[in-house]
Parts: C-alpha cells; structure tokens; sequence
C-alpha cells in the first residue's frame, strides 16, 4: 500500500487515529496508508501541497521559565547532578547518599 500524508490539525487527531491514521514521529506528521482515502479526505492536502507540519521542530523555542530574561531554562537554588545513570524516581542507594549529603530528607 502507498502512504498518504495527511494534515490533521492537533484538535482532530483522535479522530484520524480512531480511522486509522498513523503517527510519524521523525515527520511529525499523520500518514495513511489505507487505499480507500474517503475517510480521509478532508486532511488530504491540495494538489502541489504538502502535509509539511505548520510549525517544523526547529522553529519551536525552548519553554521560557517565569522571571528568565533569556526564555531559557535555568537551574534552581537546589538542582545537584547525580552521578548515577538510574532514573532519578527510583531512588537507588547512590542517589540517595547525594540526597543525604543535601539534607533535604530531613524532617522539617
């Protein structure tokens, strides 16, 4: 079956994934690969359009922090890097030495 990229505004997905559109991740953009598109029509792109996202990931900017000049992230008063390669949620001994050595377990 040939693929068919699609133009699904955000609001509509479900509904493209409810007929059977698929995601693309490294596109980001909705694809068919149905022969019968007259489900599909109305995200069908005009001849000599593309399915081109509206908005390419290299356009997006980072999420500004509230009080940053810069719109950049930035670390808190009580952000440490944890030398471990555990997900920080699962607490493993190592992690919880660092956080020890903070004194943040501590009852307050």
């Amino acid at each position: 079956m040939a693929r068919t990229d699609l133009k699904v505004p955000f609001a509509e997905k479900d509904e493209a994934k409810a007929l059977g559109a698929r995601w693309d991740p490294a596109k980001r953009l909705w694809y068919t690969q149905s022969a019968d598109l007259s489900a599909f029509e109305r995200w069908l792109p005009a001849p000599g359009e593309t399915a081109a996202p509206a908005r390419p990931a290299a356009a997006r900017k980072p999420a500004a922090v509230s009080g940053s000049s810069s719109g950049l992230a930035q670390r808190g008063t009580r952000f440490f890097e944890l030398d471990c390669d555990c997900l920080p949620w699962e607490g493993c001994p190592k992690c919880q030495a660092a956080i020890n050595e903070q004194g943040w377990n501590k009852a307050a």
